[in-house]
């Protein structure tokens, strides 16, 4: 089988994708031939950021688990965050959408904001990523896809639909964070029930290996991070699926809590 994705078969992916999105409506199945390869993936990622009618706030990483890493290549994925589905924590539940028929779940995360614009380079160490970092917030990042079987045909399938992010909740400022972070730890609950524990050190090499990750994979798309955005460093706790009307809470110990609320898509949510 040939890793090349046809370029119509991407185009049509991406705009199906970007439609059913806009529209908050569910695709029954995937909408053409699947990706092969991470590279075609990606290719048609890019289509969909193109159609997209919103900025890049920042991106999030999700783990490939064996013996998909091998076959791939990679033990990481990634996708966009864009800036209208970033919503800052408060004192009530975040409200978000989830595509009735699709995909949605939680993930809490650690987060990263850049302080400066990384060069453009393909060769980031995760102590060396560490030096662009201003600051570390806690987070849940929304999964989401019209599809709901997004994460069952492999990673160059969940890469090609925004790698299946929905948007992020940002939570506070992780104070101390440089001699903290592979300590921190958390827990995820549904409805009040706890269903999942981990913290930084669950996230393979931690979330500045994430980083580094990111930015030589960027770097090999023609792309860069920028002061500002946001890097979202992979589930510290599991994905946990969830529903609308169902309530999760992230909760990061000393760090803060984080509330969300799952309600029906409305449309023009990635």
């Amino acid at each position: 089988m040939s890793h090349a994705q046809d370029n119509s078969s991407g185009s049509s992916i991406a705009r199906a994708f970007v439609d059913a999105r806009r529209a908050g409506r569910a695709l029954a199945a995937y909408p053409a031939s699947e990706p092969v390869s991470l590279d075609a993936a990606y290719a048609i990622q890019d289509e969909a950021i193109a159609l997209w009618p919103d900025r890049i706030a920042g991106w999030k990483l999700g783990r490939i688990n064996a013996p998909h890493d091998t076959r791939y290549g990679a033990g990481r994925l990634a996708g966009p965050i864009f800036s209208r589905a970033v919503w800052t924590a408060g004192t009530v539940p975040t409200r978000f959408g989830v595509i009735d028929g699709g995909f949605a779940a939680v993930e809490a995360e650690y987060v990263l904001e850049l302080g400066e614009s990384a060069p453009d380079r393909g060769d980031w160490t995760a102590a060396e990523a560490g030096s662009l970092v201003a600051r570390v917030f806690t987070g849940v990042e929304i999964a989401g896809s019209p599809f709901a079987g997004i994460n069952d045909h492999g990673p160059a399938v969940t890469a090609s639909d925004f790698g299946n992010n929905a948007g992020l909740i940002l939570g506070g400022e992780i104070a101390g964070w440089r001699d903290r972070l592979a300590g921190l730890t958390c827990t995820m609950s549904i409805d009040d029930a706890v269903i999942g524990r981990g913290g930084a050190a669950s996230i393979p090499g931690g979330p500045l290996d994430s980083l580094a990750f990111l930015l030589n994979l960027l770097h090999r798309r023609g792309r860069r991070l920028e002061a500002g955005q946001l890097v979202s460093t992979g589930a510290a706790t599991g994905v946990h699926d969830i529903v609308a009307g169902q309530r999760a809470v992230a909760d990061f110990g000393e760090d803060g809590r984080i509330e969300g609320l799952a309600v029906p898509a409305t449309g023009d949510t990635p």
